[in-house]
């Protein structure tokens, strides 16, 4: 039984990119790029995929890494976990998404930090400065805002908060950078026993509303640890991500 263990929630089917996980880019999956970059970047950590179809199994295992079927139902990527993680039986997961190409081992062991720093909070996750106003306002690009001196998050949204009342919510970059303006990373650690409540939690309306499964634990009254990077990133949730992230490759 592993102490810490990162477990990879996959969907063949996605609403803003069909099937994007299998998206060839430079000739292979995004989710070999996904793989490679976490068994490079953090080792120390066993890996496996929690995956819906037999497509990503064969994509995962085809790759040389390990794949545990879930079941097709789950309504979020912690479900999947939840799931997976009876068979993993780790006592602390970290969530990394399949979509995120560019996770570092800072970030990983930054969330293993946070879940061992003592203060017994069963839930953390990463953020990082917005330095551009256009990526503050693009709804694809989740806010938390947080109290920083204990390092908690307060809530996610896909609207851009905090909103400057001020200036009637029209933002430059310069306001976003002095300002803290922080874009959320769709990277989580979790206590296993709360991965196991998760899935019992009712949805909470806030979380219908905006899509945002971590949303969940927060209305059910369980505090998220919250740590900022400044490491980059580059999620793929459409198309025009996967360009880019082509482009970054070279």
């Amino acid at each position: 039984m592993p102490e810490i263990a990162i477990i990879v929630p996959c969907r063949l089917e996605s609403t803003r990119f069909p099937r994007k996980l299998l998206h060839k880019i430079k000739g292979r999956p995004l989710l070999w790029w996904v793989a490679e970059r976490i068994a490079r970047e953090a080792p120390e950590f066993p890996l496996w995929f929690a995956v819906d179809h037999a497509l990503l199994a064969d994509c995962v295992t085809a790759a040389g890494f390990r794949a545990i079927m879930t079941g097709g139902a789950h309504q979020s990527g912690t479900d999947r976990i939840a799931e997976a993680n009876r068979t993993v039986g780790a006592e602390r997961v970290i969530n990394v998404q399949a979509d995120e190409p560019l996770v570092t081992g800072g970030q990983l062991r930054a969330l293993a930090d946070l879940l061992e720093d003592g203060d017994d909070v069963p839930m953390a996750t990463l953020a990082t400065p917005f330095t551009r106003a256009e990526d503050f306002a693009n709804p694809n690009q989740v806010k938390v805002v947080m109290a920083p001196s204990a390092r908690r998050a307060l809530f996610f949204s896909r609207s851009p908060i905090p909103y400057a009342r001020d200036r009637q919510g029209v933002v430059d970059d310069a306001w976003v950078a002095a300002n803290p303006c922080f874009k959320h990373l769709g990277l989580y650690g979790y206590r296993a026993d709360l991965l196991e409540q998760f899935a019992e939690l009712p949805m909470g309306r806030l979380e219908q509303i905006e899509k945002l499964e971590q949303l969940r634990v927060l209305e059910n009254g369980y505090e998220i640890a919250c740590a900022v990077t400044a490491d980059p990133t580059i999620g793929v949730d459409t198309p025009e991500d996967a360009v880019k992230f082509a482009q970054w490759l070279g």
